[in-house]
């Protein structure tokens, strides 16, 4: 088919030499697409290199603690999707033998898995004839056929895939697939695409309507919720701090950080110290406490929006199961607490 011929000689010419681009070993194609699930290869490159050094096969990932797991992620977001990367290599590695499975079928059976993903293992990995569809895909085909359909909605998640099973390559499903992702990241950008150079320009709907701003049409999501995140970081007399493990399946799960309250809207000093005087940890005993941000850190998830203070509480005791500052740094914390670890200079 034109498409398809038309796509493969451009990758040819301005593919990007990326790691996982010289292997068809399922292991590293795996580990690539959920590192870049939500994530820019800019972003997500380093991500790769430091998982394949510390991790180099299956079972070296299936062997670690979720801990270092989580740690080797800090930065990236997410993180149900670190969390799934670890079952499943130790779901391959235990259940498996260290084989992952070559049909799209058997790979949407595990753990962190979908369409997506499923689609660009079997294609890449195995040859198979099955075509991928994220946001790059999505954006080139609506533009170029000029559909309409959300591609949020069942309707339009049904209609892309229909669509791009038949454009797909069917002797080379692998390039093929590679080529239109790579397509809509480098060529047939979101913002600004260079259309005067495009090589569908002269039978894209959306060149010839000038609609390219306008496609994909995606449903608005519900308006974020805002919350408001008060961080209590001790210090008590031997220099050490508290860092406690979120549970449940909340954000962050099993990620750490400082005591937290949670507020129904932004508190001055004062209208907070009453809050915080109650902490089971302040009971009798003498502290000095300071607001390090006087303006919340706004931290935006993908459906809320946390208005984040730390506090600095200066305790006169030793605190029971505090660990030494200096040890900070080996947990795994969210990005916000991170950078304000960074920022505090905890030595």
């Amino acid at each position: 088919m034109i498409f398809s011929k038309t796509l493969n000689n451009w990758y040819s010419n301005n593919k990007r030499e990326l790691p996982w681009r010289q292997t068809k070993d399922p292991y590293y194609i795996w580990l690539s697409e959920i590192i870049l699930q939500q994530t820019q290869v800019a972003q997500g490159l380093p991500y790769y290199t430091k998982f394949t050094d510390e991790f180099p096969s299956v079972f070296h990932l299936a062997n670690a603690e979720e801990s270092q797991v989580l740690k080797l992620w800090q930065g990236l977001g997410y993180y149900s999707r670190a969390r799934n990367l670890h079952a499943t290599a130790k779901y391959i590695a235990n259940e498996l033998n260290g084989v992952f499975p070559n049909t799209y079928k058997d790979l949407l059976k595990l753990k962190g898995i979908g369409d997506y993903t499923a689609s660009a293992i079997a294609s890449i990995c195995f040859n198979r004839v099955e075509a991928v569809v994220d946001g790059n895909v999505y954006r080139v085909l609506s533009r170029y056929f000029g559909i309409d359909t959300p591609i949020n909605s069942s309707k339009g998640m049904k209609e892309f895939k229909q669509l791009a099973q038949t454009l797909i390559d069917k002797n080379n499903p692998a390039d093929y697939n590679q080529a239109i992702m790579e397509f809509g990241a480098t060529q047939c950008k979101p913002q600004s695409p260079n259309c005067s150079i495009c090589p569908f320009n002269s039978g894209c709907i959306a060149f010839s309507e000038n609609r390219m701003g306008e496609l994909p049409v995606k449903i608005k999501s519900a308006k974020a919720k805002k919350k408001h995140f008060n961080f209590l970081v001790f210090i008590d007399n031997e220099e050490n701090t508290i860092l406690e493990k979120r549970e449940g399946k909340g954000i962050w799960q099993n990620l750490y950080q400082f005591p937290l309250i949670e507020t129904t809207k932004n508190l001055e000093f004062n209208d907070f110290e009453t809050i915080v005087k109650k902490h089971p940890l302040l009971h009798e005993t003498s502290f000095e406490w300071s607001l390090y941000n006087e303006d919340a850190i706004v931290h935006k998830l993908s459906h809320q929006h946390l208005y984040t203070k730390f506090w600095i509480v200066k305790v006169n005791a030793i605190l029971p199961e505090s660990i030494p500052k200096e040890e900070i740094h080996t947990y795994a914390v969210p990005i916000l607490i991170g950078n304000f670890i960074e920022s505090f200079n905890f030595i």
